[in-house]
């Protein structure tokens, strides 16, 4: 496990372990505002030892960024407020975070009720493909009709609230910045030719379909300027549909994270449903392995590390499963020992871990000292002490 216990310099940032706690939706921040529970939920992760902290999604400051009233957001004077709080608290048990950029784009309405008269931000009008969707009829009936394509003026809307909550983060004294650009959400819509039917420089060739997610990088880079650094998620599959692919091929993902490193990503965020399936057909590279080789920048395996394999989480369980869902169970090593082996192989650089960070907020201080963590229990569907 040394690998894992030895720092990484970004840019600007050294953190001191490869251990990342893994951004969580949470909802406990009514209006918008972190309180005092949320600075806790975080002390307790950063005294724990975890190296890094990328917070749950926040909403940037766009009117359509997230649905849920309980998300937090990156803008507005109570919520600013509320955030330092939350910096001031990890640093103070030397600890580093980062927030997560978010805007859901498609998956407006997904979380509450929504006002109708703010339209959801689409490509092209599109919620997703439709027929390949393991969600209820009654959800696909409320979140597929065709809403207008973004507008430029729709496009500018959104980079600038990126930038806007960016800077006031970098104000606050974040470590860096995340983006999630993955999961079918807004700039990964734009990624993903099923919701991306453009013609125009938003849409149409690969480098194209990149181009909005890169602008949004660069307006950010701009903000926060050289010293933090910017860490971006991306995904194959998405909530619309898991069996979606944004690239089929490595040459078509070099494309697309090219793009992205050009603007200003230093760390590839790979989210995939088990962190060690192969990318591609005929190499075992893992999705994290192909970001690095790529892109020649840092790159962070997620995906049930630490799980028994097939295990998934109840709120997934009416989800259809797939037969790339199967393949990638039958992956024989979601652990962390073999997490620890990849990052001694040089094949990524940092371990994002999210379930067993919920289970232990001590986690990274238990795998120093050698003491195991409480494992996933199928049959009774919980995490049990080992």
């Amino acid at each position: 496990m040394t690998s894992l216990l030895t720092p990484l310099t970004v840019r600007g940032l050294t953190v001191p372990n490869r251990l990342v706690m893994s951004p969580m939706t949470r909802q406990h921040s009514p209006n918008g505002v972190p309180g005092a529970d949320v600075a806790e939920y975080y002390r307790k992760r950063a005294a724990g030892g975890t190296g890094l902290i990328i917070t749950e999604g926040v909403a940037i400051d766009h009117p359509s960024a997230v649905d849920s009233p309980a998300v937090p957001r990156l803008h507005g004077d109570e919520a600013v407020a509320g955030w330092r709080a939350v910096v001031d608290t990890v640093h103070a048990e030397g600890g580093l975070i980062i927030p997560q950029l978010w805007h859901v784009g498609p998956l407006w309405g997904a979380m509450s009720e929504v006002d109708p008269a703010i339209e959801p931000m689409r490509p092209s009008g599109r919620w997703g493909t439709p027929g390949r969707t393991g969600y209820s009829a009654e959800y696909v009936d409320r979140s597929t009709p065709i809403t207008r394509p973004m507008t430029d003026d729709d496009i500018d809307a959104v980079i600038a609230g990126y930038a806007t909550s960016a800077r006031n983060a970098a104000e606050l004294g974040f470590d860096g910045i995340a983006i999630h650009g993955g999961h079918g959400y807004l700039l990964d819509a734009f990624m993903w030719a099923d919701t991306n039917r453009r013609d125009d420089r938003w849409g149409g060739d690969l480098a194209r379909r990149a181009a909005f997610p890169a602008a949004v990088v660069a307006a950010i880079r701009a903000e926060i300027g050289d010293d933090l650094p910017i860490i971006y998620r991306f995904s194959q599959h998405k909530q619309q549909d898991y069996t979606a692919r944004i690239a089929e091929n490595p040459d078509e993902l070099g494309v697309l994270l090219g793009a992205l490193a050009d603007a200003g990503v230093d760390v590839f965020d790979a989210s995939i449903r088990y962190f060690t399936a192969p990318a591609f057909a005929g190499s075992d590279l893992s999705l994290a392995g192909w970001a690095k080789k790529l892109t020649g920048k840092a790159a962070m395996a997620v995906g049930s590390v630490g799980m028994p394999a097939g295990t998934m989480p109840t709120a997934l369980a009416t989800v259809a499963r797939t037969s790339a869902d199967a393949a990638a169970a039958a992956v024989p090593d979601h652990s962390i020992v073999g997490a620890a082996e990849c990052v001694a192989a040089g094949e990524f650089d940092l371990v994002a871990i999210g379930r067993l960070h919920l289970a232990n907020p001590d986690l990274a201080a238990r795998i120093r000292d050698g003491v195991d963590p409480v494992v996933f229990d199928r049959k009774r569907h919980e995490f049990v002490l080992h």
